[in-house]
């Protein structure tokens, strides 16, 4: 080791040295703080990588499991940081009102609000529906706020007071109000928002008033139904579901197919067309199609669909079979008179129809016209009376009724069907769930061939769903048969297409388009929570942003730190070398300039 000697000549001589700074030690402690940054930078790597997606998808799935039993717990009204919403559906047969409440943005521009129907203290869905619809009013507009006053206190009731002024009020009425001149339905509306605020302190303007069309309706449950199914979710890129991807980081949403009573509607999305369409077929796709943003920020395109839906009325299961039978008997009686049988005349000489299970009689009446019928169960032969109902046009763009379709991707696409493709399916063929074309055709066909007397003795049985009744029993060969022909034949559904799930529930939950409107309605809100979160948390802000949303950065900046402090060390070390070297010499002729006084003995 380098000293500097000090000798004095004195009544002794004596010396001693000072050792020179040695870098050991500051290398030992340069050492250890990079030993110690290099611990916590593996640290946050690891934490990192856990954020971003290193779970296992069946830890995804399990976390995605609580939060749906979450959803069925009673709601905590206490809680302040919960918002909530109401959307009041007034439909043809009544009018219901849905609760809704969610908590306060997550901070994450791409994501949507976690809307939820509220639940009561007995984790019962809060919602109330009264009759008759509110169309009722048409001819005494001033009295609609009356009429909407039981649905409005029952909400004001399970929503916080303090909550009031701050709750949305959505209005939306449908099929039933369509039908009346506009004068009507706008003199019903001007009553509603003249007189509720008056009496209720909910967020309530002239804009949340209005009547839908069938294609809002329709968008309004797709957005709900791929809501529930996570559709939404941009963060699941390496989950067990990725194939059902369009791109990165962006799933595959789901269409929708939906029969009801008096009408059929299907919605579903599509890419930017690449196909030539001529004029027409493109001037009707821009009727059909309904391009929408869901993000809360017009910049953020992560939620821009393009939709197609059309709602087709008088292809529901109910009123289909009425315009069967209106076609059986006028052919029926066509004939009769030009061939001169008596055909469905009486009850001895029956009209055989196809559509209803063996052996079972029926009348159809129509004015004062009448035709007996027995039915016969082939199932084939209904499906191909059916088809003439189905108004197809030859071009290929075209559906049900002449109208234009989109084109599906049959091999990269996912649909459900609900109420009567989920009723054909379960209620009495008992294999609802999954759609196999050629399972369901089976199953059908041996159920029209059954005798009406062993059908009604199975029913008493209890072999079939609970919900199952006679009208299904006895309309079951001729609804199974139309819902075949309406997606094989009109639809263009390939008869081995795999991916098409019947459902009544989703999540053991019913999916109304109400949900989907209060999602959109309220698409904006989170751009008011994040920027009300900027102006408390700044700082907080900025660290999370400089740090989750630009991670590589920070990690860029530590490794140059890293590199610095080694450079240091490096220089530090050479400078050492360098004071070694030229201390050498200096030692050495110390040494001989003291070694030879030792023997010098100094007298008196």
């Amino acid at each position: 080791m380098a000293r500097i000697s000090f000798s004095f000549l004195c009544p002794a001589s004596w010396y001693f040295t000072v050792p020179t700074v040695s870098p050991f030690p500051r290398q030992r402690v340069a050492f250890l703080g990079l030993f110690f940054i290099s611990c916590l930078l593996l640290l946050m790597l690891i934490m990192d990588f856990r954020h971003w997606g290193a779970s296992s998808p069946r830890d995804r799935q399990y976390e995605r499991y609580l939060a749906r039993v979450g959803d069925l717990e009673a709601t905590d009204t206490e809680d302040p940081d919960l918002n909530y919403g109401l959307v009041v559906d007034c439909g043809s047969s009544g009018s219901r009102i849905f609760v809704y409440f969610w908590p306060r943005h997550n901070g994450n521009p791409h994501d949507l609000l976690d809307i939820k129907q509220m639940r009561d203290r007995n984790s019962q869905p809060v919602v109330k529906k009264i009759k008759p619809g509110i169309s009722a009013m048409a001819d005494t507009p001033e009295h609609a706020s009356d009429y909407l006053r039981p649905l409005l206190s029952f909400a004001a009731a399970h929503v916080p007071v303090r909550k009031h002024k701050e709750t949305p009020l959505y209005i939306l009425c449908t099929a039933g109000m369509r039908l009346l001149p506009e004068r009507k339905q706008l003199a019903i509306l001007a009553d509603l928002v003249k007189d509720l605020p008056l009496e209720f302190d909910f967020l309530f303007s002239q804009s949340q008033a209005e009547v839908i069309s069938g294609k809002q309706e329709g968008v309004y449950a797709w957005i709900g139904i791929n809501f529930v199914l996570g559709r939404f979710d941009h963060e699941d890129e390496a989950d067990a579901e990725a194939p059902q991807e369009l791109v990165t980081g962006r799933r595959r949403t789901v269409g929708i197919l939906d029969m009801g009573g008096a009408s059929l509607q299907i919605a579903y999305e599509v890419p930017t067309s690449t196909s030539v369409l001529s004029p027409q077929e493109e001037e009707a796709a821009k009727i059909l199609l309904a391009e929408f943003n869901l993000g809360c920020d017009v910049q953020h395109t992560e939620h821009v669909y393009r939709v197609y839906v059309t709602t087709f009325l008088g292809f529901g299961g109910n009123f289909a079979r009425q315009r069967y039978e209106d076609l059986v008997l006028n052919e029926t009686l066509n004939k009769n008179r030009l061939l001169g049988h008596k055909t469905g005349l009486s009850p001895d000489n029956p009209f055989l129809d196809p559509c209803l299970p063996v052996g079972l009689t029926d009348v159809v009446e129509r004015n004062s016209q009448v035709l007996h019928v027995r039915g016969r169960g082939d199932w084939v032969a209904c499906g191909a009376m059916l088809s003439p109902l189905l108004a197809r046009s030859n071009t290929s763009q075209a559906s049900l009724n002449g109208i234009y379709q989109s084109p599906i991707d049959f091999n990269n696409s996912e649909f459900y069907g609900f109420s009567e493709f989920f009723y054909c399916t379960e209620d009495v063929l008992r294999i609802g769930g999954r759609y196999h074309g050629p399972t369901f055709a089976k199953a059908a066909q041996d159920y029209c061939g059954m005798a009406w007397s062993v059908l009604t003795q199975r029913f008493k049985n209890g072999l079939f769903s609970s919900h199952a009744d006679e009208h299904r029993l006895k309309y079951q060969c001729f609804k199974s048969a139309w819902m075949y022909q309406v997606l094989h034949e009109g639809f263009h559904f390939p008869y081995d297409y795999p991916n098409l799930q019947t459902a009544q529930l989703v999540y053991d939950r019913e999916v109304q388009w109400t949900l989907g409107a209060i999602l959109y309605k309220t698409r904006f809100l989170p751009l008011r929570d994040l920027r009300q979160e900027g102006v408390r948390q700044a700082h907080g802000n900025w660290f999370r942003l400089s740090f989750v949303y630009n991670h590589y950065l920070f990690f860029a900046c530590i490794l140059v730190v890293l590199l610095a402090i080694i450079l240091y060390l490096l220089r530090l070390r050479r400078i050492h070398h360098r004071q070694t070297r030229a201390s050498a010499p200096l030692n050495l002729l110390w040494i001989e300039e003291v070694v030879p006084m030792i023997g010098v003995q100094v007298g008196p």
